[in-house]
């Protein structure tokens, strides 16, 4: 009697959790503030988005392209070569 007690008592402070969540979440009241932040958001990116500085690009011939010509001088190796040695 003392088991059943116990796990109605758990399973009705779960049941009482996600009800109370659920209705917080869906009230109205929340949902206008939700809003209300992400408008609030929206608008300070917009307003500092104007603000931000360019930098300059110096980024211009970083990379050096190799020819496979200039790299002529290595050895080919085959695969079937190799292990024959």
């Amino acid at each position: 009697m003392l088991k059943e007690i116990k796990y109605f008592t758990f399973f009705f402070i779960i049941f009482l959790f996600i009800f109370f969540s659920i209705r917080f979440y869906t009230s109205d009241k929340n949902i206008k503030k939700t809003f209300r932040n992400l408008n609030n958001i929206n608008n300070y990116l917009s307003t500092n988005n104007q603000n931000l500085p360019l930098v300059s690009n110096d980024t211009e011939d970083i990379i050096k392209y190799l020819n496979n010509d200039e790299n002529s001088n290595k050895k080919k190796y085959s695969f079937w070569n190799l292990l024959k040695k």
